[in-house]
């Protein structure tokens, strides 16, 4: 089992919760976008608009140079694994029995 939550003290919050908040950030910033294009199309010249700054974009969960190094060390994964397997056998098997009902009709 994974052991992922087990050492830390903090529970992290509920998925419904997480979603929530999500929900919340892209409301906001397409609310701003639609207020700075209402404000263009009414007839306002674009460079009088007060254009909303890098603030309003949401932080990512990570940082970035921490995610640009982890995907420098992570090897290629290999094409051909089970799951690809699986789902070869399960086509092929899918492909034999429409030809069997193709010729039985």
């Amino acid at each position: 089992m994974s052991q992922r939550h087990h050492m830390q003290e903090a529970v992290p919050p509920p998925k419904m919760d997480l979603r929530a908040h999500a929900h919340n950030e892209r409301h906001r910033i397409n609310s701003e976008l639609h207020s700075v294009a209402t404000q263009v199309s009414s007839g306002l010249e674009p460079d009088d608009v007060h254009e909303p700054g890098r603030a309003w974009v949401p932080s990512h969960h990570h940082d970035a140079a921490k995610g640009k190094a982890s995907a420098l060390k992570r090897v290629p994964r290999h094409w051909k694994v089970k799951a690809w397997k699986r789902r070869t056998t399960v086509r092929k098997a899918k492909a034999a029995v429409t030809r069997m009902v193709a010729e039985q009709a």
